[in-house]
């Protein structure tokens, strides 16, 4: 892996999303049967299929990338996910707005999209959602891009499993889950878990193994 990522390889990031999560479609269904509406694993997988359909041919710039991207999820995918998630591409955007994307560049992007989600979700650590995935795995990739793009990626990918494990003894604070109270222990947040998916085939990616 270079000092940069090209346009091709941050479309491979979302193919490689895209192909995790019809692999796990039938998991984030079932996690999403136990705490909210069954339809998680289905809604994001014909929402990125949308997404993948609408990159060929690919934008000539990450921002444009990420443009795209976002307002294909919004656009296509049900329940909360879709505005979440295309808030976070959304966001990512205007924060890659040169060519030249670098390790402390792409995560500075993250963050602008997590920040999106957050402020749009209303949701802090802790609440059983996406960003008890998103903000540590946000945290380990600050702290190994001097690194390079391969050992931030893995840093933030197992971040996100840790925080996606750690979802389960939670009670959920918000969304669907957050009605049934302490019903929603016990449970993996199927939130959560899609976005370690995001996390893991950024990895995978950049490591030339997606």
């Amino acid at each position: 892996m270079s000092d940069a990522v090209s346009i091709d390889d941050l479309v491979a990031w979302i193919r490689a999303f895209r192909d995790a999560v019809h692999r796990h479609k039938d998991e984030l269904t079932r996690l999403d049967s136990e705490i909210g509406d069954a339809d998680h694993g289905s809604n994001m997988a014909r929402g990125l299929d949308a997404v993948v359909a609408a990159l060929n041919p690919a934008p000539a710039s990450a921002s444009e990338l990420f443009k795209t991207v976002g307002m294909t999820l919004v656009s296509s995918v049900g329940g909360a996910s879709g505005p979440l998630y295309g808030t976070l591409f959304l966001r990512m955007g205007p924060a890659l707005a040169s060519d030249e994307v670098d390790a402390e560049t792409l995560g500075a992007a993250l963050r602008a999209g997590v920040d999106g989600v957050i402020a749009r979700g209303k949701a802090e650590l802790g609440d059983k959602t996406m960003i008890d995935a998103l903000s540590p795995a946000l945290d380990a990739w600050d702290a190994a891009a001097s690194e390079g793009f391969a050992a931030a990626a893995r840093a933030a990918a197992e971040a996100a499993a840790r925080g996606r494990d750690a979802t389960e003894p939670l009670v959920a604070r918000k969304g669907r889950a957050s009605y049934l109270g302490e019903r929603s222990a016990g449970h993996l947040d199927p939130g959560a878990t899609s976005a370690t998916l995001l996390l893991e085939a950024l990895r995978d990616t950049l490591a030339g193994t997606a």
